[in-house]
C-alpha cells in the first residue's frame, strides 16, 4: 500500500511539470474525465456525425477529414462504445466462447480458428472458462448473455436445464461444438464421443491386443468415450476394462499414477486408452520408469492429436480432431445469423481419424 501511495504521489508532481496540454484537449477531459466522440469531433473540427462516419464507414468521408478524425483518436486515446453503438444498430459485433479450461491445449485450435473467422468479418471474440461444474457454466452464461453477444459457442452440449433455458429464452445465436446431439440449442458442430471410443477398442483388437484398459478424466465428454469403450470391448470378448478416473484437466503426472493404479490392479493389461494425449505421455513416462516397452508389452493410445504426439518417444498414436474446422465452422454458422442469412444444416458432424504411430 505504501508503494501504490507513493507512486500516485509521484505521478502527481511530475504532472505539475509537464507541458500543459494543448486547450481543446484540456476541455476534453473536464466532466467525468472519459474521452466521448464529440470531444473527438471538436478536435478534428468537424461534426459529430461526421466522427461517427470516420470510424465506422471510413468511406463516406473525405480523405482530409478522415486524416483529421483519425489523429483526434490517436491524440486523445478515444475508444469507440460499442456497447452504445450496439444498442442502436441490436449488433455488440461480440462473439463469446466458453471452454472448460485454457490449461490445456486441446481446444486450442478450435480457439484460434474461430478468433481469426470472426476477426474477417469484424467480430471479436470474448473467452470464458467454465470449469468442468455445471453452476459455473450457468454464472457465466448469465454474465455473457446480459452482454448481449452477437453468438454463443459452447464446448460440448449443454446439459443444464437451466442454462439450456436461458439461451433459448436470450434469442441469441448459439453454437455447440465438441459433441454430438441430434437435439442442439441451436446449431451444433462436432463428433461422436460415442464412436471414438468403439473404434479405438476396435483398432487394439486388430493389433492383437486383448487385455485393455483405460485412464480418463471425469469430464462428460470422456465419460461417454470411456462408457463407449467398455461396451466395445465387452462385445469383442473383453468383458473386464479396468478404469481409472482422474480429476479434469488432467496432467501428466495423472497418466502416471493411472497406469501405476492400473498395473497395481490388472499387470496383464496389454493396452491402454487415455482420454487425452497428456495422459498417454504421462502413461508412457510410467511405462518407461518400470522398464515396460511400449509398444512390445503395452500399446498406449491417446486423444488430441497435440502437438507433441509425433515428437513422444515412441511417437503417440492418437485420436485426431479436426479442431480448426469446428472452430471455423463455428464462426460461419455466427457470421450467418449474425447477416441474416439462412442456416441449411445446423447439425455438422466433422467426425475424426485414428492417427497410427509407433506407441500402439
Amino acid at each position: 500500500m505504501v508503494a501504490v501511495t507513493y507512486c500516485a504521489r509521484y505521478d502527481c508532481a511530475m504532472s505539475s511539470r509537464t507541458p500543459a496540454a494543448p486547450a481543446r484537449e484540456r476541455r476534453a477531459r473536464r466532466g467525468t474525465g472519459r474521452i466521448t466522440l464529440a470531444d473527438v469531433a471538436k478536435l478534428a473540427g468537424v461534426s459529430a456525425i461526421t466522427a461517427s462516419r470516420a470510424l465506422n464507414t471510413p468511406d463516406q468521408v473525405s480523405p482530409d477529414a478522415l486524416r483529421r478524425v483519425r489523429e483526434a483518436v490517436e491524440r486523445t486515446g478515444y475508444v469507440p462504445n460499442m456497447l452504445a453503438g450496439g444498442l442502436a444498430s441490436t449488433r455488440s459485433r461480440l462473439v463469446a466462447a466458453v471452454v472448460p479450461t485454457i490449461a490445456g491445449p486441446v481446444f486450442l485450435e478450435t480457439i484460434q480458428s474461430l478468433t481469426e473467422g470472426l476477426a474477417e468479418s469484424g467480430y471479436q471474440l470474448m473467452l470464458g472458462q467454465s470449469g468442468y461444474a455445471e453452476s459455473r457454466e450457468d454464472a457465466l452464461l448469465d454474465a455473457i448473455i446480459g452482454r448481449r453477444p452477437d453468438g454463443i459457442v459452447l464446448t460440448g452440449i449443454m446439459r443444464s436445464a437451466a442454462g439450456r433455458r436461458r439461451l433459448l429464452a436470450a434469442g441469441i445465436p448459439v453454437v455447440e461444438t465438441w459433441d454430438l446431439t441430434p437435439t442442439p440449442i441451436d446449431m451444433l458442430v462436432g463428433f461422436s464421443h460415442e464412436k471414438v471410443g468403439a473404434a479405438v477398442v476396435e483398432y487394439l483388437h486388430a493389433h492383437g491386443r486383448r487385455r485393455l484398459a483405460i485412464i480418463t478424466a471425469d469430464d462428460p465428454r470422456a465419460g461417454l468415450r470411456r462408457e463407449s469403450f467398455v461396451q466395445a470391448a465387452g462385445r469383442l470378448g473383453s468383458p473386464e476394462v479396468p478404469t481409472c478416473i482422474v480429476h479434469a484437466p488432467s496432467t501428466l503426472g495423472h497418466g502416471r499414477s493411472g497406469l501405476a493404479d492400473l498395473l497395481a490392479r490388472q499387470p496383464e493389461i496389454d493396452a491402454v486408452f487415455c482420454s487425452s494425449d497428456v495422459l498417454a505421455l504421462g502413461a508412457i513416462t510410467e511405462a518407461q520408469a518400470r522398464g515396460i516397452p511400449v509398444p512390445v508389452r503395452l500399446a498406449v493410445v491417446g486423444f488430441g492429436d497435440f502437438g507433441f504426439a509425433a515428437d513422444t518417444h515412441p511417437a503417440l498414436t492418437t485420436v485426431r480432431i479436426d479442431g480448426t474446422a469446428i472452430g471455423r465452422q463455428a464462426a460461419r454458422f455466427i457470421l450467418d445469423r449474425a447477416e441474416g442469412r439462412a442456416v441449411a444444416e445446423r447439425v455438422i458432424d466433422i467426425g475424426f481419424s485414428i492417427v497410427q504411430r509407433a506407441s500402439a
